[in-house]
């Protein structure tokens, strides 16, 4: 199940163990993120290029229970 959820913790109640939890996040770089990389590398931007994985704008975020460690849902960038 995905919930809507955001770039930053959410409330959300866990489909799993049930309990209202504000969720854990995990930025995670995304075929996007690498597609970005490699356009910046090829455009002579290569100095620029590993600041896409040092931020959070070009990455998606998961949400994860504190409590259970499911995986809530993806917000994507």
């Amino acid at each position: 199940m995905s919930s809507p959820v955001g770039p930053t913790p959410a409330n959300v109640v866990c489909p799993n163990c049930r309990q209202q939890v504000t969720t854990r996040t995990e930025p995670k770089a995304t075929n996007k993120t690498h597609l970005i990389a490699l356009l910046m590398c090829c455009c002579f931007c290569w100095i620029c290029a590993p600041f896409l994985y040092c931020t959070e704008c070009a990455r998606n975020t998961d949400h994860y229970c504190p409590s259970c460690q499911t995986f809530i849902g993806s917000y994507e960038r």
